[in-house]
């Protein structure tokens, strides 16, 4: 047990426990995907609702952090609720330095050094969170990144974290990206989020959806509440389909 008490402490086998803990806090949580479109990039998230009593616009789990870049998040809410924060700040420094919006890859260096720091000090302890990057910029056009609690940062053109994240995962890795429209994404993640909800196990959810795409004028917004409902609706119809043809199989 005393390996696992800072994350300046390795085991004899060369493993931080601290870090370990940190993603399995994120596994806990809801589904978020991510997908990079010809036009754009979206984001959706399987909110987990904690209780009835809450009011359904709380505790989001998508954000903007500039008008071109928003995030996902995936894990403790508190902790990714700072990474939220910490890329608005560094979004804001660049503008502030630089007269321009940052650069995809510039925001995820940045977010993803400071989460890093969290894993070096014995006084500090990593962030139990996890989040999905989306940015669309004139000079890279869009880009989708991940940036885990160890600290690394990753480009994708399809990417899943948190609960059921291997199955997106096979999910996603059936589309061509090349090919396929930010509507049509929209419908794609809400299908793959719905069917991989286990209603059995899992609490209910609130799907959430982000987008930054010419149909948005290259901001990051959230998906308009009819396209969203429509997915929504289309993927559950989807699922239940299905259910019924895998019964009538069985009989």
């Amino acid at each position: 047990m005393q390996y696992d008490l800072s994350t300046a402490t390795y085991s004899p086998d060369g493993r931080v426990f601290q870090i370990e803990y940190a993603l399995k806090a994120v596994d806990k949580s809801g589904l978020a995907l991510g997908v990079r479109c010809l036009d754009g990039v979206v984001l959706g998230v399987e909110k987990l609702v904690e209780h009835k009593m809450l009011v359904p616009s709380s505790g989001k789990r998508i954000g903007a952090i500039d008008k071109h870049a928003g995030m996902a998040l995936a894990g403790l809410a508190a902790d990714a609720q700072k990474l939220l924060n910490v890329g608005k700040d560094e979004a804001y420094k660049y503008r502030d330095f630089y007269g321009t919006q940052a650069p995809g890859h510039v925001l995820a260096s940045r977010i993803a050094s400071e989460v890093h720091t969290y894993t070096l000090y014995v006084n500090l302890r990593p962030f139990g969170a996890s989040v999905l990057l989306a940015t669309y910029d004139d000079a890279h056009g869009p880009q989708l990144y991940t940036i885990d609690p160890v600290g690394t940062a990753y480009r994708y053109f399809g990417a899943a974290i948190a609960k059921q994240k291997a199955a997106a995962k096979t999910e996603l890795e059936k589309i061509d990206f090349k090919k396929i429209t930010c509507r049509e994404a929209v419908y794609i993640i809400s299908n793959i989020i719905v069917k991989l909800h286990d209603e059995i196990k899992d609490k209910e959810f609130e799907l959430e959806l982000g987008w930054v795409c010419d149909e948005s004028n290259r901001k990051f917004v959230r998906v308009p509440e009819d396209l969203r409902r429509d997915a929504l609706q289309k993927a559950i119809a989807d699922k239940e389909r299905d259910e019924m043809d895998e019964d009538d199989d069985k009989q």
